[in-house]
């Protein structure tokens, strides 16, 4: 985009010569801007990948499963039998204390646990949200049946 400080009728006055009307010519410089946006894209590609980034949990599979849509707290039980409140750890010695200070309304939860997982930690884990008055909702994925 060019802009012309002059008038345009040029200096016909002097002997009957047209000069060209001198002015300055203004360009936007886009090379920062494309440096900003090359920068924000590289960001932005970097922190997508962090985003994907969370609990690697399979439940395990069942021939029938209830449809919830209830939006409850999710106690998880990875694989090496971390405990965890919403992807994050907790003790669980303080499980029902955590929960009860996050969510007070709450009288039930999700409980998620890895099919990998030997059985004596989500049985503990629910014992202790038993013990904190907690319904217990577990997490399951439906069977693919094959079709006929």
């Amino acid at each position: 985009m060019a802009f012309s400080a002059g008038n345009g009728t040029g200096n016909a006055g002097k002997r009957g010569r047209r000069s060209p009307a001198v002015g300055t010519l203004s360009e936007m410089n886009v090379v920062p801007l494309v440096d900003v946006v090359l920068v924000l894209l590289i960001i932005f590609m970097i922190t997508a990948q962090a985003l994907e980034s969370g609990l690697d949990i399979e439940v395990p599979q069942v021939k029938e499963v209830k449809q919830t849509a209830e939006d409850l707290p999710i106690v998880a039980v990875s694989k090496s039998g971390s405990i965890y409140l919403n992807d994050k750890p907790i003790n669980i010695n303080q499980i029902g204390e955590t929960i009860a200070k996050q969510y007070p309304k709450q009288k039930n939860v999700y409980l998620e646990a890895d099919q990998r997982v030997k059985w004596d930690v989500p049985v503990q884990v629910m014992s202790a949200l038993r013990e904190a008055h907690l319904g217990i909702s577990v997490v399951v994925q439906e069977k693919e049946l094959p079709n006929k």
